[in-house]
Formats: structure tokens, C-alpha cells, sequence
């Protein structure tokens, strides 16, 4: 993995600005991986891939993600801060490893979802048909007293406890965070989704550095790719220089 220039990073916002989050995600791996293919990176865990993207997101904007959630319970804006090593995660390249049920008399071979599951999963409107598409791709076979059926056989209680297992065998997939707010003393665990918050803060920066691009081509005359080619430093203080 390799950290991306100012000029590939805005590339890669032009390109996923408005696409679904896998989109982005893989757009982002892309440029960070571009010794594997597209079909690796699609094949990865949704943990693995999202460990991937954290570990890029520290090389590109620091160990410290801040963010801003509301409680529930009052509804008190709550800002809080975070480093990258509290949300743990293992860039392994987890794809097709096969993981096992045993229940009751079923007997049920899996993998861990990816992000041509989310893919496929998006093609349908209905959350239950999306539940469906992804437990029906992530079970590799299945066995009811030693005869082989397929998924959409499964009943409901083993369908719910392969659910469980497949959280399990991939827990980077579901990071949950632990918050207090300060105000009514409620606490609720809330999710960690990588792939919006890095792109929310790819976003703000974009715009800010585009800003910055237009100030100095209108005071210098210089080409775009001349100042996104600049380290932020050099930038920063032509730009203080150029509105005095």
C-alpha cells in the first residue's frame, strides 16, 4: 500500500463523488494497491478491506480521526476523537477462507462477506431481498443430515445463527463504538463505517485544496498540476503570501 499525491487522491474523489461506498472504497484501494487487480481487492473481507482503508487513511491524514455525533437519548452534540490503533483491525487478505456451522442436524461451509456481495446485494430495493442475496453467496455448501441442500433451504434459526458466525469470523466488518454522552449520562454503541467517514474528510479536503488551487492560479499564473505538485507545507505558504 502506498500513500496517494495530492493529484491522485483528487482524482480519485472526481471519480466516486456520489458513487455507493463500495465503489469508493474500491476506487481508493485501487490507487493505494496498485500491485493487486480489481478481482483481489473485491475478493477481499469487508475487515480486511476496511483495515486497508484505515491504515491508507492514516498514511494520508493522520493517526487522529475527530468526529461529531448527536446523543439519542437528548439529542447533545458530542464531539469526540479517536486513534487509529483503538479501532484495531488486521490488513490481512482475507478472501475465501472457509469457515463451519454445525446445528441441529445442518451442517453449513461459509466465507466471509465482500465487496462483490455488497455489490450484488445492491441490485435489490428490499432489505429483506438483500439479506437474502448475501447469506445465498456466502454459503459455500450446506448439509441436512448429510445431504446436500441448497441455502435458500436453510431454515430461519440457522440462517440467524450463520449471520452471527459470519460477524464473528470478520469482526473489523462491524466496529462498534462505545459512547457516554455528557450531558444525560446515556450510552449507546454506534458504528464505525471507515469507507463514509474517510470519504467525508477526502470531501472537505478536496474543496478546501481546490480553493487554494484557484487563489494561487489567479495571483501566479501557475498550472494546476504545478500546485497540487507542491508538498502542503510550500502551498500553504505561498497561498499565506499571495492574501497577505
Amino acid at each position: 500500500m502506498r500513500a496517494l499525491s495530492a493529484f491522485n487522491l483528487l482524482r480519485v474523489w472526481e471519480q466516486g463523488e456520489g458513487e455507493p461506498g463500495y465503489q469508493q472504497a474500491l476506487l481508493l484501494l485501487r490507487a493505494a494497491c496498485p500491485e493487486e487487480s480489481l478481482e483481489q481487492l473485491s475478493g477481499l473481507s469487508i475487515g480486511s478491506r476496511d483495515a486497508r482503508l484505515l491504515a491508507l487513511r492514516k498514511c494520508m491524514f493522520g493517526r487522529q480521526l475527530d468526529s461529531i455525533t448527536a446523543c439519542p437519548a437528548c439529542r447533545e452534540r458530542l464531539e469526540f476523537s479517536m486513534d487509529v490503533s483503538d479501532l484495531g483491525g488486521s490488513m490481512s487478505g482475507l478472501t475465501e477462507e472457509r469457515f463451519q456451522l454445525a446445528m441441529d442436524q445442518y451442517m453449513v461451509d461459509f466465507r466471509s462477506f465482500n465487496t462483490r456481495d455488497l455489490v450484488a446485494a445492491a441490485q435489490y430495493p428490499d432489505d429483506d431481498e438483500k439479506y437474502a442475496v448475501l447469506m445465498k453467496r456466502c454459503v459455500l455448501d450446506a448439509h441436512q443430515d448429510a445431504e446436500e441442500i441448497g441455502p435458500e433451504k436453510l431454515p430461519p434459526h440457522v440462517l440467524e445463527a450463520l449471520a452471527a458466525r459470519i460477524a464473528q469470523t470478520d469482526p473489523q466488518a462491524d466496529v462498534q463504538l462505545a459512547l457516554v454522552c455528557p450531558t444525560c449520562a446515556h450510552r449507546w454503541d454506534a458504528l464505525f463505517d471507515i469507507v463514509s467517514f474517510f470519504w467525508s474528510e477526502i470531501r472537505s479536503w478536496a474543496i478546501r485544496l481546490l480553493r487554494e488551487v484557484h487563489v494561487l492560479a489567479s495571483v501566479y499564473g501557475w498550472r494546476e498540476a504545478d500546485i497540487l505538485a507542491m508538498t502542503p507545507l510550500r502551498r500553504s505558504l505561498y497561498l499565506e503570501l499571495a492574501t497577505g
